[in-house]
């Protein structure tokens, strides 16, 4: 997270209180930038000036049993990781709808629009405006102490939180998650700040049909697959 901002006790108050609950980071995006992306409902960022971003980190030791296509223990880890994000969310919502402001979680694995394989807002999106870290070549976050190896969430909301902001992208010439890529969908295009599309980097059928055929394996059943996280330098 970008600390160069000063922050305001309450913005402390609530990053204190989401780390109790079990987050490893903790940022805070202005939505005002965020209103240019594909959201669902149209009008989901109108009433909330702020985005709160949370993220968990999954164990190193998980993707270093990945060789060529995901475990069941990583499976289960991507699962735990959302059932305890989504819990995060929720009591963190209600803390400040407590303290008389509007809030609205929303959940770390959730599809609005199967097609185009969209979540209510991009959790990746939020967390890049909150600082906790850049876009990479996969589209993942990429934290800089944990690399990809982390899990999200999102609370919107009209409290007076101090925003923060993104912080450089690091990924320079490096295309590791392009060459592991089992799928071949990963372009391995750069970006100082953003991809303006996700089809700038990542084939997302192919990506899409691997996921799928990935989530078919026995003892997987989600679509995960864990391949560019792993061989990322970052984090490990």
């Amino acid at each position: 997270m970008d600390r160069s901002v000063t922050d305001t006790p309450y913005t402390t108050k609530i990053r204190n209180r989401v780390l109790a609950l079990g987050a490893n980071l903790f940022g805070v995006a202005n939505t005002e930038p965020l209103k240019a992306l594909k959201v669902y409902p149209p009008d989901l960022l109108e009433p909330f000036p702020r985005a709160v971003s949370a993220a968990v980190i999954l164990p190193r030791s998980i993707f270093e049993q990945i060789t060529d296509h995901p475990t069941p223990t990583y499976a289960a880890a991507y699962r735990t990781a959302n059932r305890i994000l989504d819990e995060i969310a929720f009591l963190t919502a209600g803390a400040l709808q407590r303290d008389g402001f509007n809030s609205l979680p929303l959940p770390a694995s959730q599809t609005w629009d199967r097609e185009n394989r969209c979540g209510a807002i991009s959790h990746k999106a939020v967390g890049r405006m909150a600082g906790l870290g850049w876009q990479g070549k996969s589209l993942l976050l990429v934290n800089q102490e944990y690399g990809p190896r982390i899990r999200l969430v999102t609370v919107l909301t009209d409290a007076p939180l101090v925003a923060n902001g993104p912080v450089q992208n690091r990924c320079g010439k490096c295309t590791l998650c392009r060459d592991a890529c089992p799928a071949g969908a990963i372009k391995g295009a750069g970006t100082r700040d953003h991809y303006h599309s996700r089809e700038q980097a990542l084939d997302l059928q192919l990506c899409a049909d691997k996921l799928d055929q990935f989530g078919r394996l026995p003892g997987v059943g989600v679509n995960v697959c864990g391949i560019c996280i792993k061989v990322c330098p970052f984090g490990r």
